[in-house]
């Protein structure tokens, strides 16, 4: 199976398929193939742990597969959104080799490009 780039978000029941819709052209945009079973919907509350939340799981475990490249979230508080939460996440994906984008700007600095990953 060819890896792609996983597709992410922690939005509202009503709004998921908008939120993934949007988040598949600014894929499609970018040249990314992104696999069916690759994108995500995780409706858990942003304040809940990385670990609780299924959809984050699955993100996991499909980085964990070796079957993604990177990770592609509206914000990176969709990833996690306390601070150490985060910095253990952001930990984690860079062990993995996977790049994160967020496609609406954020105040939370990341820096998980292509730079950061061959440090």
């Amino acid at each position: 199976m060819p890896r792609g780039d996983a597709v992410w978000d922690s939005a509202a029941a009503g709004r998921r398929a908008l939120v993934l819709d949007d988040l598949a052209a600014y894929a499609d945009d970018h040249g990314w193939l992104v696999p069916a079973d690759c994108a995500v919907a995780d409706a858990g509350p942003l304040n809940q742990a990385p670990a609780t939340r299924a959809g984050w799981q699955k993100v996991r475990a499909a980085a964990t597969g070796r079957l993604v490249h990177g990770v592609m979230v509206p914000s990176l508080a969709h990833i996690a959104y306390r601070a150490t939460d985060w910095d253990r996440e952001r930990s984690w994906l860079l062990e993995q080799g996977l790049f994160v984008i967020a496609t609406v700007p954020t105040e939370m600095q990341a820096g998980l490009g292509p730079g950061e990953l061959r440090a």
